[in-house]
């Protein structure tokens, strides 16, 4: 089943695919670029903002249908919005967020067609595929870099903080599992049960996590090598100077610039750079199963 098919089927058709093929180029070009390098060209990305904004309003006039760049003007609007938090929460690089504003820009949305909506189908696919994605990643990341994992995965677990937490932990699950055992409602001895489990893995979890980003995820560079939009680990500061840091963002050109100067001045190392997941791939995944699955809440609907 191809998703939307109404407006494959019906006068929507060429500007339909046109925003469907270009967007799957895009996504495809992005997916191995940020493989390769960890990055999206910017040519992508604004390519696909810019045309589809501008696609879009020429099929208004061909068509006289003001609904084309109304439609991308809301999608690239809404996923402004959604891109920003996931950027300034930092869940996604720039990359990966200029490109989802493209998709916006080029697919849109239409206000009228609530249940047909495919960025909104996309949307929720993509945060099951990531969510996917990104933890088979990380464990690829443990299987290449497994002695490193391990040796910080023990680290962690023997710091005083998290000492304690899993002290509190242990107490709290010892009096809460003999409560669960005298209850006689299964519902409720299932939810006790479940409570205790989402405790013990959350907490194992976040440790697993946090083991894979300073064994796997951190890399020291030259000044030189770095790119813009870079996630710097620790403060860089130069005399009394702040250079740049985790709270940034993103490194911007005019650091790096400064960066290269100090570095040839003998005042800065390599900088500790923190590699971000390549996500634009799962958005491509997320896009093929759009297409052809649509919604997946539309089914529990």
């Amino acid at each position: 089943m191809i998703y939307d098919k109404v407006a494959w089927l019906g006068a929507d058709f060429i500007p339909t695919f046109i925003a469907y093929v270009l967007s799957f180029i895009a996504l495809f070009i992005g997916s191995i670029t940020d493989l390769k390098t960890r990055e999206v060209p910017d040519w992508v990305n604004y390519g696909l903002i810019i045309s589809g904004v501008m696609l879009n309003l020429l099929f208004s006039f061909i068509f006289s249908n003001p609904s084309f760049i109304v439609s991308s003007v809301i999608g690239l609007s809404i996923f402004f919005g959604i891109a920003y938090i996931m950027f300034y929460s930092g869940q996604w690089g720039g990359g990966d967020s200029k490109i989802l504003m493209g998709l916006g820009a080029m697919i849109g949305v239409n206000p009228s067609l609530v249940k047909s909506q495919f960025l909104f189908g996309f949307f929720i696919n993509a945060l099951f595929v990531g969510a996917a994605y990104g933890l088979l990643w990380s464990f690829f990341l443990v299987f290449k870099n497994r002695q490193k994992f391990m040796r910080e995965f023990n680290k962690i677990l023997i710091r005083k903080n998290i000492v304690k937490l899993k002290r509190f932990i242990l107490i709290a699950l010892i009096l809460l599992l003999p409560l669960i055992f005298f209850i006689k409602l299964n519902h409720i001895k299932m939810l006790g049960l479940s409570l205790a489990f989402l405790i013990l893995t959350t907490f194992y979890l976040w440790i697993f996590v946090k083991a894979v980003e300073k064994s796997c995820m951190h890399k020291l560079v030259e000044p030189s090598k770095l790119t813009e939009g870079d996630w710097i680990v620790n403060d860089v500061i130069v005399g009394r100077k702040y250079i740049c840091g985790p709270k940034d963002l993103g490194i911007s050109k005019r650091q790096i610039r400064n960066l290269i100067e100090y570095y040839k001045e003998g005042k800065v190392n390599r900088i500790l750079v923190k590699e971000g997941v390549p996500f634009v791939p799962s958005f491509l995944i997320a896009f093929i199963v759009t297409l052809v699955f649509g919604n997946p809440l539309i089914w529990l609907i």
